[in-house]
């Protein structure tokens, strides 16, 4: 599990720092160009109250969701505070994820 915090946390520090710059990816990696052409998003730190209905109603201000879908506990049916929006542009979704990050 720490494992997938430390790249997260990586993973955001590059987002920030090496996304796109006049249509081009900018930074030293290839991982970071294929993070920053994606359409999905990973949205965490949702409340458990969260279901796919509001979590579309939230990103849809910046673009066109495609699909947004909060992941359940298998046993309980309870949300476990984490989901993904998928966009049907790479720009939609660069723009949500600079507005709603933190």
């Amino acid at each position: 599990m720490a494992f997938y915090n430390k790249i997260g946390s990586l993973m955001r520090q590059s987002i920030s720092q090496n996304c796109v710059s006049n249509g081009q990816v900018t930074g030293p990696s290839m991982f970071n160009a294929v993070r920053c052409m994606s359409s999905k998003l990973f949205i965490g730190g949702l409340s458990y109250q969260t279901d796919d209905h509001s979590l579309k109603e939230a990103f849809s201000g910046f673009g066109d969701v495609t699909e947004a879908r909060v992941v359940t506990d298998r046993e309980s049916g309870r949300s476990r505070g984490f989901g993904f929006v998928n966009y049907t542009s790479d720009d939609s979704a660069i723009e949500a994820m600079k507005a709603m990050d933190g």
